[in-house]
């Protein structure tokens, strides 16, 4: 049976950065989820609304090099930097009772996002799952990566992969057990990284799974595994994960993948199962987007996880705090 809904407090925490990618503009990919009307399709559902903002590069004097061909030092700072506050500012939103919704950016912010549910479960004795909805694996390491993106690595750094030099650690990183992920939708994974994903026992549900047992059965596996840990579980949904024919908004696109109503039965089941603590939106590029084609659909698909149906109930009064 479908658990209830029940009106929560949801924080927006934009993290306006692409730092880790190779393709400039998915900074900007909070701000067009907002226009996209984000806020208010939570608040229609009777979830009470704060929006942080955005968290950006401290650095306020023009670089003399574009985002996709700074120093790859100056970018790894950036990430780095980035990532740290992303995990304290998640911390303090999880530790205050409300659920968190980071808004990319590329993926590299997961390094900070998955770390402050991971800091936060800890102590908690909680286990963190983590669904990575992604048409990539993002379990490259610094040695592994054809490209060096940092977009491409923050699975392996979470799961405590060697090769991330020192730069890497701190109080702000959190780990998560490898046999606790799962990625949903993968079509594009480098050689290497699909050696580390196998040895590690990471479980991967590619297109090629979900066309032959269906999604319902896919994502069923994944909340039955955390249901029976009593998990916490962390949802990383990166825009490439959807067939590029109805969200062409991404610099990393790879034909072949979610269709509309594959990606909304996934946060059907995922609301329904009433586990899901924490997500990210990631790799929004509104420069490569359609008329807010992708944007409109990606706060169609937070709807959805967040209680929006087809025979949803009257909503009651809305809150929204700017903060």
């Amino acid at each position: 049976m479908p658990a209830p809904s029940r009106p929560v407090r949801i924080d927006l925490v934009g993290v306006a950065t692409a730092s880790g990618a190779s393709v400039r503009g998915c900074g900007m990919g909070p701000e067009a989820l907002r226009v996209a009307g984000l806020a208010e399709a939570l608040m229609d559902l009777d979830h009470a609304v704060a929006d942080h903002g955005d968290l950006r590069r401290a650095q306020t004097s023009p670089s003399t090099h574009p985002s996709s061909a700074r120093m790859p030092e100056e970018r790894k700072a950036d990430v780095l930097e980035m990532a740290a506050r992303i995990s304290d500012a998640g911390h303090a939103i999880l530790q205050s009772g409300h659920v968190p919704v980071f808004l990319g950016g590329d993926h590299s912010i997961a390094m900070g996002t998955v770390s402050a549910v991971a800091r936060y479960c800890l102590p908690r004795q909680k286990p963190v799952h983590v669904l990575w909805i992604d048409a990539h694996a993002d379990y490259n390491t610094p040695q592994t990566s054809p490209s060096g993106n940092l977009h491409g690595m923050p699975l392996a750094l979470l799961c405590g992969e060697p090769g991330f030099d020192e730069a890497f650690q701190g109080d702000w990183l959190g780990r998560i057990d490898a046999h606790n992920v799962t990625i949903l939708g993968a079509r594009s994974v480098d050689r290497e990284e699909r050696r580390l994903v196998q040895a590690r026992g990471i479980e991967v549900i590619d297109m090629r799974k979900i066309d032959q047992i269906g999604v319902v059965a896919a994502v069923q596996k994944v909340i039955d595994k955390a249901k029976a840990a009593e998990a916490h579980l962390h949802v990383s949904l990166d825009v490439d994960s959807l067939d590029p024919a109805i969200a062409p908004g991404g610099g990393t696109l790879v034909p072949g993948g979610l269709s509309y109503r594959e990606a909304h039965l996934v946060m059907e089941m995922l609301h329904d199962c009433g586990l899901v603590g924490s997500l990210d939106v990631v790799e929004l590029n509104p420069f490569l987007d359609h008329g807010g084609k992708s944007a409109t659909l990606l706060v169609d698909l937070v709807a959805s996880l967040f209680g929006r149906s087809i025979m949803g109930e009257e909503p009651g009064p809305m809150e929204f705090v700017t903060e």
